[in-house]
């Protein structure tokens, strides 16, 4: 079986002997979290260091996922990685993969998906947690990422699916800030136009209970540019956001 190695990180996981399917398995490191065990297998996060660059290994066994592609299950990393790739050919910023590969043994199907550590990158999730201490200069800039990043995505025909604060990351620059993605699995296109993207969104405004008004409308400017009215599109998600808060 082909296993997909970055040509970035090639040399560097060569260099250390972890460019091989066994050697990633094989490799004693303490987990960040507990296993994940919903699906009846079980799937491991671990981080990685090699010299200055720094990974994140998933490992995952029997942790299976199931389609109408894949009627009898798949890894769900097998799903993620392709998602990686989609977003890479689509120029939609988000994590990026070192290493994927899979194997099946007898009863057990097992899957790796190495990815680089977003060091230096804070989730959404921490900023809103210090956004009364924020300028407004920095504030704007946080809304400005975030809807740019949203419309970039939906722009490519794609939905994430899982557009929380935890899974959007932003740097800060000079003059800005950048945003990209993380947790693909869920992605799939946009079938459905506007529903699909407010639904999309609505997740997201409803977990950053600290915005105000005046924040989400900065933050649907962004999206939109010119394309719609914000006025619009406001009421839209305040309209599926009440609905979600009364279900």
């Amino acid at each position: 079986m082909t296993d997909f190695v970055s040509q970035q990180d090639r040399a560097l996981l060569e260099q250390h002997g972890l460019a091989s399917f066994d050697a990633l398995w094989a490799l004693k490191l303490e987990a960040v979290d507990e296993p994940n065990t919903e699906r009846g297998g079980w799937s491991s996060v671990y981080r990685l260091e090699l010299g200055e660059r720094a990974f994140y290994l998933k490992r995952q066994s029997n942790h299976l996922t199931r389609s109408v592609l894949h009627p009898w299950g798949e890894p769900t990393f097998a799903r993620e990685f392709r998602n990686i790739r989609r977003y890479a050919e689509l120029a939609i910023p988000a994590l990026q993969a070192a290493f994927f590969g899979e194997r099946r043994m007898p009863g057990e199907r097992r899957a790796i998906l190495l990815t680089r550590a977003l060091d230096g990158w804070q989730d959404l999730d921490g900023w809103l947690a210090q956004w009364p201490t924020l300028g407004a200069a920095q504030q704007s800039a946080i809304l400005r990422a975030t809807g740019d990043l949203a419309g970039v995505l939906h722009r490519a025909g794609q939905m994430h699916g899982c557009f929380y604060p935890k899974h959007i990351f932003l740097r800060e620059q000079r003059g800005g800030f950048d945003a990209q993605l993380i947790d693909l699995e869920k992605t799939r296109p946009l079938l459905f136009g506007r529903r699909d993207r407010i639904k999309d969104l609505e997740p997201l405004l409803r977990r950053a209970s600290v915005w105000s008004e005046a924040n989400v409308r900065t933050l649907l400017a962004a999206y939109l540019g010119h394309s719609d009215s914000v006025d619009t599109w406001w009421h839209r998600l305040e309209a599926r956001k009440r609905y979600k808060e009364a279900r």
